[in-house]
């Protein structure tokens, strides 16, 4: 059954090719026609493995050996005559299957393209970044402790040159829509992105700004929090309590650069929740990473994310694929105004194999060193460092 719907869209999608169509792979067959159709499967699957040890007196679940089929994802995407496209993916999970992306988008101009539906708002290069293409396993701690998910929504992209702007008005996630519901936010990114010489910088700032609507009024409250690098156990170390949020207000920088087989990134993000009672805290997120690709291949980038690695000597033809070195300082504070949710200093060591550009593996190493973390150690102390060894086969298409 979970494959039904998939079947049906492409069921529908063939009688819009007729004899002029062709096929081409990328990852998957695409089929495409003169007129302006085409469609492609499209999908991952992401097996993550890991260990997490703690001090001793940490007794919560999820510790020790983990694991977890972290996304097994299944759509479809294409284009229509008249410069459109759409993309259509569900997570395919226990109990209810997800709907991840499902967009139609314009492009209008050479410059403006139009999207409608559910899709990612414009908070963070790490999180706009799919994870197909991450350097770590998981991304940095603030992109989930300030809960950045996917929402329905209207945006658009405009480019010029090195620039891209982007704005966009949404709602709320589709499993989280109810009726009545009136939430509503607006996003807002703008990326210079020069080349000179031979490097490829990137700058850019985002803004959000939501109103949760009648969230508190319904009972509803916020909580901030995040676990020890790997996705695969429920323990939070850091965590803040249930908060009355009315509002929230967000900003964040980015900066990047890539230079032959070395690239370079960092971000800082500010979390400012405005509550229905009590001082409003600030919360705050910050990274740097930089990464080596031993064999020589360059990070891929593209509309202002990062984008696939094309690997060099893949081993379909005999070579060893690509290798790369990346160490990431991940910094999280989720103290403020007698708000204790503790903070992180994390320190990440990750090497990734890349046989063939659609297949990866990677291998993780996080020591994370906690204050006031939300879950005491022998003797009450919240002052310690927890380990974890994380590693991921994935493959895409």
């Amino acid at each position: 059954m979970r494959l039904l719907w998939f079947a049906t869209l492409l069921g529908l999608a063939a009688p819009a090719f007729a004899q002029d169509s062709s096929t081409r792979f990328a990852g998957a067959p695409r089929i495409g026609s003169t007129s302006g159709w085409s469609v492609k499967p499209r999908g991952r699957v992401q097996y993550d493995v890991g260990d997490i040890s703690a001090p001793a007196g940490v007794t919560v679940p999820g510790l020790g050996s983990v694991d977890e089929v972290r996304r097994a994802r299944l759509g479809v995407e294409g284009t229509a005559p008249g410069g459109f496209s759409y993309v259509f993916e569900m997570e395919l999970s226990e109990p209810v299957d997800e709907i991840v992306d499902a967009t139609i988008s314009w492009r209008a101009s050479d410059r403006l393209t139009l999207t409608v539906g559910q899709h990612n708002n414009f908070q963070s290069l790490d999180e706009l970044t799919s994870s197909r293409f991450s350097s770590f396993i998981e991304r940095a701690a603030f992109t989930d402790a300030f809960n950045f998910e996917r929402r329905l929504g209207l945006s658009g992209t405009l480019t010029s040159g090195p620039v891209t702007a982007q704005l966009g008005i949404f709602h709320d996630n589709l499993l989280d829509v109810d009726e009545g519901d009136d939430m509503l936010s607006v996003d807002g990114r703008i990326i210079y992105a020069p080349r000179i010489g031979g490097t490829q910088f990137h700058l850019g700032a985002s803004a959000h700004w939501r109103d949760n609507g009648d969230l508190v009024a319904r009972g509803t409250t916020t909580r901030y929090r995040q676990r020890p690098f790997i996705h695969a156990t429920d323990a939070r170390f850091l965590a803040t309590p249930a908060l009355a949020v009315d509002r929230e207000t967000s900003f964040g920088l980015e900066a990047a650069a890539i230079r032959g087989p070395f690239h370079f990134a960092a971000e800082a993000h500010w979390l400012h929740p405005d509550r229905v009672t009590g001082a409003d805290p600030t919360f705050f997120g910050f990274y740097a990473e930089a990464g080596w690709f031993l064999t020589g291949e360059t990070r891929g980038y593209r509309g202002a994310r990062w984008d696939r690695t094309r690997v060099r000597r893949p081993v379909e033809e005999g070579g060893f694929g690509a290798v790369q070195l990346n160490l990431r300082y991940d910094y999280l504070d989720l103290s403020s105004r007698g708000i204790v949710g503790g903070i992180q200093n994390g320190l990440q060591l990750g090497l990734t194999w890349i046989p063939t550009d659609y297949v990866r593996f990677l291998a993780n190493y996080a020591r994370l060193s906690y204050d006031d973390a939300a879950i005491p150690a022998g003797g009450m102390r919240r002052d310690y460092a927890v380990d974890v060894i994380g590693v991921r086969a994935q493959v895409d298409f």
